[in-house]
Order: C-alpha cells, then structure tokens, then sequence
C-alpha cells in the first residue's frame, strides 16, 4: 500500500466535468494499493496518516498532524503508485493489485478512515478523474506499507 501526501489549500475532484469532492485546508491523499495488502497495512497507514506532522502550527513549524489541524482530506485512488518502471519503456500494473482487491481495498480505506475521522471526501475508483491541487509549502510525503 501506498500513499502520496499532499498538503493542499484546495483540492478537488471532477469526472465528466462534474465536481464530485472538494476540500479547502487539508491534504490530497493519493492511494495505491499493491496485491499482498490486507487490512493490516491499512490498519497501520490510516493511523500514520491521521496522526503524522504535515501541518504548521502557529509558530509556523510543521508540528500538527490532520488531527490536531482538523484538516479535510481529499482520497483519491491512483493505481499507477503500485506499477513498475524499472525495465522498459512501458508501465508494467503487474505490481498493483488487480481491479477487483484494489476496489476492495480503496472500500476498505476508506471505511476505515471514516469511522476515525469525518472530514473526508474521495474519488471514485475507476474512473478517469481530474484533479486540481494548490499544493502548499509545497509539502509532499510518501508512504509505504
């Protein structure tokens, strides 16, 4: 499982030119999901994600994490963070979980992170969405279960 952190002053999703989430302060979460994940990695990122330093505190250091900053966050999935490109000229998905467990995993994320947390929004799996960011400091951090 992967996540590619954003913090963002703004973000939103669009699918057939239709608006379907939009946050203001908080982070862009985009997520991937590799075939050997279970509920234990999601276990494990959901509790880094909402408890990790991404946003400033009133010194202006980075010291307060989503929960502390009631942050909104915007999840999208985005399996091409689980492809491989070491070899060749062509992304290899054989490294990401196929369509029907990484659905299953985007659900289960998700769930999860709602019953921790209610100030989220997400994509739809699947689909060919459009994202729009302002990413602020710019702060960007990746995980990896």
């Amino acid at each position: 499982m992967k996540l590619l952190v954003q913090r963002v002053s703004q973000a939103s999703v669009e699918i057939q030119n239709e608006n379907v989430a939009t946050i203001s302060s908080g982070i862009l979460v985009f997520v991937g999901f590799d075939p050997s994940d279970s509920s234990k990695e999601i276990e494990k990122l959901t509790k880094k994600l909402l408890n990790y330093k991404i946003f400033n505190d009133t010194r202006e250091r980075v010291a307060l994490s989503v929960l502390e900053a009631e942050a909104e966050i915007l999840l999208v999935p985005q399996v091409t963070l689980s492809v491989r490109t070491n070899k060749g000229l062509k992304p290899s998905f054989s490294g990401a979980a196929n369509p029907e467990k990484g659905l299953e995993l985007f659900k289960a994320f998700k769930s999860h992170l709602e019953a921790s947390y209610s100030k989220l929004q997400s994509g739809k799996f699947g689909a060919n969405m459009s994202v729009s960011l302002i990413n602020e400091g710019p702060i960007t951090y990746w995980f990896e279960a």
